[in-house]
């Protein structure tokens, strides 16, 4: 039953994870399972109450980063220990959102550059004549809304892993895009534009209510600087700004590099 519902959760693309105890004193039923669905009752047990309620607590917060790693307890779930219980903790997650706001030229190439490092990616823009998926055929989702409309309606699934790009140069799109994406858990949010056009956008930010900190959590000018021209150069500055970012590698970001963002 347990493999039959991990299996069943994995091809629905929903996270799960399944705990295996693989050391233990004697008497630890070695190979005991737990299943864990993040609001849904855990399948199996590792032996105790008290120990598969602590392990369904930590497989829960291993798979909002997507990660895989065993850990220690006492026999009864008792704070990690050296010796005890060594329990193997498979994160199964669905693939990393990335939400791309505004249909623009440079939407395609960064559409391209995010299926290759395996996102799924929907493309937003209010303006159905540019948001189609004849534009962006290898994009998973074409919604015609408006950012703020689209967040408020599916920011809540957006997590650590995830990210929102928002490439329009018009302020009442990429506004209530970044006003509504600061509210949400997105590991990166990134807005394209100019110096300029991000300090000017950065006071439009503060006059709708936001925060310092909010604002020091968009990556604008988004990239990183290595003198990005064209669309797919561009697309490669991004995505590298998200890897870098979720490794915690430290680069030379546009936001906090000064000059051109463009040179000869």
């Amino acid at each position: 039953m347990i493999y039959e519902a991990l299996r069943d959760a994995i091809k629905a693309e929903q996270p799960v994870a399944l705990a295996t105890i693989i050391e233990g004193p004697t008497g630890t039923p070695l190979g005991g399972k737990l299943l864990v669905r993040p609001g849904v009752e855990p399948l199996g047990t590792l032996g105790h109450p008290e120990l598969d309620r602590v392990v369904a607590r930590d497989a829960e917060g291993e798979l909002v980063s997507g990660l895989t790693s065993t850990r220690h307890y006492g026999t009864h779930g008792e704070a990690r220990r050296e010796e005890g219980v060594a329990v193997f903790i498979e994160s199964f997650s669905p693939p990393p959102r990335m939400v791309i706001f505004g249909a623009v030229d440079f939407t395609a190439a960064l559409v391209r550059a995010a299926k290759l490092l395996g996102y799924r990616v929907i493309v937003c823009d209010a303006r159905p004549v540019f948001a189609t998926k004849q534009r962006f055929m290898l994009a998973d989702e074409v919604v015609n809304d408006w950012p703020d409309r689209y967040l408020a309606a599916n920011g809540a699934a957006l997590g650590p892993l995830d990210a929102v790009c928002v490439l329009t140069h018009d302020p009442k799109f990429d506004v209530p895009a970044i006003q509504s994406a600061v509210m949400t858990k997105v590991g990166y949010l990134g807005a394209m534009g100019s110096r300029k056009t991000t300090l000017t956008r950065n006071e439009r930010l503060r006059e709708v209510g936001l925060s310092e900190a909010d604002i020091d959590r968009v990556m604008g000018p988004i990239g990183i600087d290595i003198g990005a021209r064209t669309p797919e150069e561009t697309a490669i500055a991004i995505v590298a700004e998200i890897i870098a970012m979720r490794t915690g590698k430290l680069v030379a970001s546009l936001r906090d590099t000064d000059g051109p963002i463009h040179r000869r």
